[in-house]
């Protein structure tokens, strides 16, 4: 197993991302630099900090740079920051009096947290492609669906007839909210960062805050006050990977349960197989979903701690949210990646979830019954009655409605709670409202 399976060529398929990858790459971090540097520059040239002649042979100069990560490591290693050596490498490509003028009035801080914005704003866009694609499955999954009968669980128990066309649109209610979060979440996230050493910009004098919202214009970010220290805005993104995450996992997780053998109520094209016993039916994708699901929430709970920034500028949190962030947004982007592939094989079994209803000899319709009959006595009598009914039936092969039928002269239509089709009507209005959601979502999206 190497340091991180999240990006080893062994583990590609089942945990890797390959395009979040890039984006957090060495490469994708040095040219988002260098284009902070080329804005810098031409925002400066426009307000007469740098002279044009030498501003221009600046941006000239940084187009053609080529960084090497390897040509950085040891100034990183030395300066606990990447900028220093960063800086000193491009000098060395640029023309003297050029380079003279680079990442003037500039912090370490400020070049490495814009790199990282401009990478975040691409990240963005690709969860929320990701998060309508799966919304758009669930949707049609439950449209399929929608009259679809099965069991319903809480506590691992079966409870309750429901529509599995239901339980689907809940799937997606929560990936619905988290794409509106991400929507909400952008202004706050995607701004610049500009503060100087001190974030206090006090080199630029009456110029400060036309060098940092010119800055934010020329990339095309929010306006922001230097956030430093303010680390709520990568946090809370966190939070939000980690919510995504979360939800993915659940699906997951569910249906795993639903694809056990003794339940089988659902399974997957091409499931895992195992090396020594060839009847297995792996679950493969929606494990793998649930593992990423807690990575990422763990992630999440270091980037927290990392948010316990002192002072002005604190090495050791950013540090931390440089060890927690990238993990935390590659799981969650795989996690989008094999729910999409997870959904995209599954195998529902309508005939097995009516067959389990079945199974359990009119057990689940217990609240239907004990409601129909608080119409012929008061409720408490109608919730003993169906508890000793309850009783009998687990002690004989006869089903409840039976029981019931014996126990009670009410004039009650067992043979319409029996249909369960009409005990989980309002499943189905549930299940329209949150489809029309959905589609509301994506059309606005």
């Amino acid at each position: 197993m190497s340091l991180s399976p999240l990006d080893n060529r062994l583990h590609h398929g089942l945990l890797g991302d390959p395009v979040i990858a890039t984006l957090l790459g060495e490469e994708a971090e040095i040219a988002a630099m260098i284009r902070v540097e080329t804005a810098l520059a031409k925002v400066q040239i426009r307000l007469g900090i740098i002279p044009r002649a030498a501003g221009e042979a600046l941006v000239n100069g940084l187009a053609l740079t080529v960084i090497r990560p390897d040509d950085l490591a040891s100034g990183l290693a030395r300066d606990g920051v990447i900028a220093p050596a960063f800086v000193s490498a491009l000098r060395t490509q640029l023309p003297k009096q050029a380079g003279a003028w680079l990442h003037w009035g500039m912090t370490s801080q400020d070049l490495t947290d814009l790199a990282l914005v401009l990478r975040l704003r691409e990240v963005v866009q690709i969860v929320d492609r990701r998060l309508a694609a799966l919304i758009r499955r669930l949707a049609d999954l439950a449209i399929a669906h929608r009259d679809t009968l099965c069991l319903a669980r809480t506590r691992m128990q079966a409870a309750a007839p429901t529509l599995f066309g239901l339980k689907a649109a809940q799937w997606l209610a929560p990936l619905i909210r988290h794409r509106e979060r991400l929507a909400e979440i952008r202004p706050r996230l995607l701004v610049v960062q500009m503060g100087g050493a001190a974030g206090n910009l006090s080199v630029f004098g009456d110029q400060a805050l036309a060098v940092m919202d010119g800055l934010a214009e020329e990339l095309a970010l929010g306006h922001a006050e230097p956030w430093h220290k303010g680390r709520d805005r990568i946090i809370e993104f966190g939070q939000l990977l980690a919510m995504i995450a979360g939800s993915l996992g659940t699906i997951g997780g569910d249906l795993a349960l639903l694809a056990q053998s003794e339940v089988a109520e659902v399974g997957f094209a091409g499931a895992g197989g195992s090396s020594t016993l060839p009847q297995k039916q792996n679950p493969v994708l929606a494990e793998i979903v649930q593992s990423l699901a807690r990575y990422a929430g763990n992630e999440a709970g270091a980037l927290h701690q990392a948010g316990l920034h002192l002072n002005e500028r604190d090495g050791a949190a950013w540090t931390l949210e440089w060890l927690a962030l990238p993990p935390l947004i590659a799981a969650t982007g795989a996690a989008l990646l094999r729910a999409d592939e997870m959904l995209g094989a599954l195998r529902v079994d309508s005939s097995r979830m009516s067959a389990n209803i079945e199974g359990t000899r009119g057990l689940v319709l217990a609240e239907a019954a004990s409601f129909a009959l608080a119409n012929h006595m008061p409720r408490p009598d109608a919730t003993a009655l169906v508890k000793k009914a309850v009783e009998a039936t687990l002690g004989s092969d006869r089903s409840l409605l039976d029981h019931l039928a014996e126990m009670t002269d009410a004039s009650v239509d067992w043979g319409q709670i029996a249909r369960a089709e009409a005990v989980v009507a309002p499943a189905g209005a549930l299940a329209d409202r949150l489809i029309a959601r959905a589609e509301a979502n994506l059309t606005a999206g």
